[in-house]
């Protein structure tokens, strides 16, 4: 199956650049190149691609807020994009239903990847971003009252203590088959324990887990190696 993607990007080199290494490739179409995120809406709603990889500041409409509108009109599954790994906008766009975050200066094969992996239904962001977004929400966390601490913390007893420990290693980053390893049972076991834990805890993907792993006070601030780069669905 091909995978449709559009890609919206201000900067003209940047968004050919990215259209070329994408369309070279066997699996994947890029169906619109757009510069701003207004155009961008518009191409998903009308071509329904199955990825958009949107800059994260763009003029008429930015990224996050086209990001808002896709996710929340369509299926199609979005990448952000951006030049710099202390973007303040990172919490808000995975709010937004981002799947994915990108630094622009991405290597080739990393963006490729990137693409396949989301529209698989994964979620992947580069490390730098992993550990900016878990130190946001831990200092979130850590501002909370004691008793509203409490009430996060009270989310885990809907898992069982197996479910629980799935959670802990999906917030450590590491994939099913590394889960499998930790936990001594198969890959799809390990599949059926990270369905139940999003299902249970109303998680629309890995990176929410992740994030729940860390505001719930399962894994304190600074103990845990961030998630990588990865496909999280391995």
């Amino acid at each position: 199956m091909t995978i449709r993607v559009v890609v919206a990007d201000d900067q003209e080199l940047v968004r050919s650049g990215f259209a070329m290494i994408l369309d070279a490739q066997d699996d994947i179409e890029v169906v619109a190149e757009v510069g701003d995120g207004a155009a961008a809406v518009a191409a998903v709603r009308e071509l329904r691609p199955d990825v958009a990889l949107l800059d994260i500041r763009m003029p008429v409409t930015d990224g996050i807020e086209a990001c808002r509108t896709i996710s929340a009109e369509s299926a199609c599954r979005t990448v952000m994009l951006t030049t710099f790994d202390s973007d303040e906008y990172v919490y808000e766009a995975l709010h937004a239903g981002a799947s994915g975050f990108l630094l622009k200066d991405v290597r080739r094969d990393d963006l490729v990847h990137a693409v396949r992996v989301v529209a698989a239904g994964e979620s992947l962001l580069a490390p730098s971003v992993a550990r900016r977004l878990i130190e946001e929400y831990t200092a979130v966390t850590a501002a909370r009252p004691a008793g509203g601490a409490a009430s996060v913390a009270g989310r885990l007893e809907a898992l069982t203590a197996r479910e629980r420990e799935t959670l802990l290693h999906l917030g450590r980053g590491l994939s099913n088959a590394e889960i499998a390893v930790a936990l001594t049972v198969s890959e799809h076991t390990v599949k059926s324990h990270v369905g139940n834990v999003l299902a249970k805890l109303g998680l629309r993907d890995r990176i929410q887990a992740v994030i729940c792993a860390y505001e719930t006070g399962l894994i304190a601030a600074g103990v845990a190696s961030p998630v990588r780069g990865t496909p999280s669905g391995e």
